[in-house]
């Protein structure tokens, strides 16, 4: 969209949090100095909305909005909804509380091939309870992994400043080769909570147990809770036997484990066409994509937990529509996490005292 000056047209938009949701008229508008400008009563009446707060005249600066929305109402009323289901879903994940009060933060692995998106949802998320766009994890678009560490990032909320009861963990890319990429051994140990913060992965040779700070089994807050299979949307088909091989015995592994898990297929281009009118399901065309078939018949994930976003990489704000997919995939990988924590054995003393019994961790000798 092009930039630029115009005193001699009036336009209205609609700004929540600090970000643009609605376009009116032929011009889209931003207000200065941390102003809110609403809607008039012609247009929420033409969205169908119903209004929230009396216009206001301010100080803006007014773009130029490209001709597919100016021509596009539908378009328009969807971003407007978005923003407040974005709101809803901001609100609900910040009172969230894990199952039982188990654990005090649920943590969610993030796994996949190189330059699935991995690191760039952790930023997108942060980004989302911000309210602006954050670079903290490193990203990059090289063919071997720039993760090298194992990273367990906690988020921020943004509005209260209070760190939100879940956190994500990074892990080195997959790659075909073998020797290179995160190393498939590693898996277990990273579930079951031995793996430290800032763990220096190395292909050639698994995590042994004796680089673990532990001197008996990780309390269950250590544990992972969820695991989210990354994906780039557009190589899904493509994938080749060997990366598909290394994904199945990690879901293998993460289901001994007892781990929640879903699908998050990234690089998704049409955001609005994701989800329904209500923003609650994936719309029937796209659970047909064969991407999507293909991954639940991969890694036996249900449709529910097959979830996509398009991550933020060169935008310069932030956008409702991908909010609200970021955010409503953040809260399934919540409800998978939960799932397994109330399906934990009674008699298993993680319920109790957040332990797990030696039984559940594979012997292993000195290298």
């Amino acid at each position: 969209m092009d930039r630029g000056k115009d005193s001699g047209k009036a336009a209205w938009g609609c700004i929540f949090d600090s970000s643009l949701s609605v376009y009116g008229s032929s011009l889209f508008v931003s207000p200065l100095g941390g102003c809110r400008l609403v809607l008039d009563d012609t247009i929420m009446k033409e969205l169908e909305l119903i209004p929230e707060y009396k216009p206001q005249s301010v100080e803006c600066e007014i773009f130029r909005v490209d001709e597919c929305i100016k021509t596009n109402p539908s378009f328009i009323k969807k971003v407007m909804t978005a923003e407040q289901h974005r709101g809803k879903l901001l609100s609900a994940l910040r009172d969230y509380r894990p199952y039982e009060d188990l654990v005090s933060e649920v943590r969610i692995l993030l796994v996949g091939p190189v330059g699935s998106g991995k690191s760039s949802f952790f930023n997108s998320v942060k980004s989302a309870f911000q309210g602006r766009l954050t670079r903290q994890a490193i990203v990059g678009s090289e063919e071997s992994s720039i993760t090298k560490q194992y990273r367990v990032y906690s988020i921020k909320d943004g509005k209260s400043g209070e760190t939100l009861p879940f956190v994500l963990c990074d892990s080195m890319g997959l790659e075909e080769r073998e020797e290179a990429g995160l190393c498939v051994e590693d898996i277990p140990h990273i579930l079951k909570g031995f793996v430290p913060d800032r763990y220096q992965f190395n292909p050639c040779a698994p995590f042994k147990l004796k680089h673990c700070t532990y001197a008996a089994t990780p309390p269950l807050k250590d544990r992972i809770h969820c695991v989210a299979f990354v994906l780039d949307i557009n190589s899904i088909n493509t994938l080749s036997d060997k990366m598909v091989a290394k994904l199945k015995r990690i879901h293998k592994d993460v289901v001994d484990c007892g781990v929640g898990h879903v699908a998050l297929l990234t690089n998704v281009k049409d955001c609005d066409e994701v989800l329904d009118d209500n923003f609650v399901n994936m719309t029937e065309n796209v659970t047909s994509l064969s991407q999507v078939q293909n991954v639940r018949n991969m890694l036996n994930v249900p449709i529910a937990n097959i979830l996509m976003v398009s991550n933020y990489a060169s935008e310069g704000s932030l956008e409702p529509l991908k909010d609200v997919l970021i955010l409503a995939a953040l809260r399934q990988m919540l409800r998978a996490a939960d799932d397994a924590l109330e399906d934990l054995p009674l008699e298993d003393p993680a319920s109790a005292d957040g332990s797990f019994n030696e039984s559940h961790i594979e012997n292993e000798g000195e290298p």
